[in-house]
């Protein structure tokens, strides 16, 4: 997932936004799942070990709110969907690639 600050009026005011919900991230985080989960990856993401996508969505919303942006930021994802397009269609079971009745066409999704 990623935040979009879309509610803001400059690329200065975008930049402060998503630092200051990043360090917010980084504290519910830290109180959550402790200091280990703050580790960020070569990108610097942070990947706490979660089950689940909706607990990520909430760790989010949370950081945005304790920053005071509800309202001018919104959620978004960059899936990489170059990752899993398989001649000409998409496999979404990744994980067993070798069975293309299981791709689906973008006209499906």
């Amino acid at each position: 997932f990623m935040i979009l600050p879309v509610g803001a009026t400059s690329f200065k005011e975008a930049m402060r936004i998503g630092a200051e919900v990043y360090h917010n991230l980084k504290a519910v985080i830290k109180s959550k799942y402790g200091k280990d989960a703050t580790n960020v990856g070569d990108e610097g993401g942070f990947a706490p070990n979660i089950l689940e996508n909706n607990e990520a969505l909430e760790l989010l919303k949370s950081a945005i709110e304790k920053a005071g942006y509800p309202d001018k930021i919104v959620i978004g994802m960059d899936v990489a969907a170059s990752e899993f397009f398989r001649k000409g269609k998409y496999d979404l079971d990744f994980k067993s690639p070798d069975d293309p009745n299981r791709y689906i066409s973008g006209e499906k999704l």
